[in-house]
């Protein structure tokens, strides 16, 4: 495990990442001190044709699979991690999650099995596994613990407002108690990347209630919206994270479609992009 001293407070930069310049925000800082490298991507620096053009991380949505294969080891290589073991779960907008507890072979097999039958966040114990997580409007949520341990956590609205970001939190909390104690996950940074904002995010009045109920009236702003990002922030601090160390990227993806991929705007016919962390050392 990376050593255990305290993060540096989350931030996210905007930066073009390696020889292909990807557009990605990152945390340098927290890179640079833990290992660990995030990265929220955006549409630009790929390889996929109309529609999906051009960095299209989802290969369920239609496109060439040799274009999404393509596309993220150039991800990878922009990580600077290009031999990193990836792992892309089957997305169902549920509240399971799988555990990548080691990098060889036979681990991240089982792995990418397990995930397959579908999860909604990945935790991973290991140098030199990368979780790859896929958006079009939901929410990306990367949480990271000192002790290099990270996860990475898909929060559409159903997986929100079951809570899908508290439990990423919690498992690893759980996963980190013998190194930081019973409150591990008052240590962690947490970071929300693109997606539709609460003024963009227009849903049925029992939508509404649930996320009012759920986690109160930030998270349901009118009558007619709902707010992700008031909905993961609430839960990750129910978790035990301290609110100051929440990074939100403050990105509408409906709002800025040309750079992103939204499934709203485009009608639903678009690509995916990515939330990815990997530990490098």
């Amino acid at each position: 495990m990376a050593k255990r001293e305290q993060l540096p407070h989350p931030h996210l930069d905007a930066r073009l990442l390696g020889a292909r310049r990807v557009p990605a925000l990152v945390d340098e800082r927290l890179a640079r001190q833990t290992g660990v490298r995030i990265a929220f991507t955006g549409r630009a620096g790929g390889e996929s044709r109309p529609p999906y053009d051009a960095l299209n991380l989802g290969a369920h949505v239609g496109d060439d699979p040799a274009s999404v294969a393509r596309n993220r080891a150039i991800l990878l290589e922009a990580a600077g991690a290009p031999d990193a073991a990836l792992v892309v779960p089957n997305q169902v907008h549920g509240t399971r999650g799988v555990v990548v507890g080691a990098a060889d072979a036979g681990s991240v097999e089982r792995a990418r099995a397990e995930a397959a039958e579908g999860a909604d966040y990945l935790a991973v114990e290991a140098a030199g596994v990368a979780a790859l997580l896929c958006f079009a409007d939901c929410a990306p949520v990367i949480i990271v613990s000192p002790t290099g341990r990270f996860a990475v956590a898909h929060a559409g609205w159903r997986g929100a407002v079951a809570g899908i970001a508290g439990a990423a939190a919690r498992h690893l909390a759980r996963l980190d108690a013998v190194d930081l104690g019973p409150n591990a996950a008052r240590a962690y940074n947490a970071y929300l990347g693109p997606h539709i904002r609460s003024e963009c995010f227009e849903c049925g009045s029992d939508v509404v209630r649930r996320f009012e109920e759920a986690f109160g009236p930030d998270a349901a702003p009118d009558a007619r919206h709902v707010s992700l990002a008031a909905a993961v922030t609430a839960d990750l601090v129910r978790a035990g994270l301290e609110a100051a160390r929440i990074a939100d990227a403050g990105v509408c993806t409906k709002c800025q479609a040309d750079a992103y991929f939204s499934y709203r705007a485009s009608g639903g016919v678009c690509g995916r992009h990515g939330a990815l962390a990997v530990r490098t050392r």
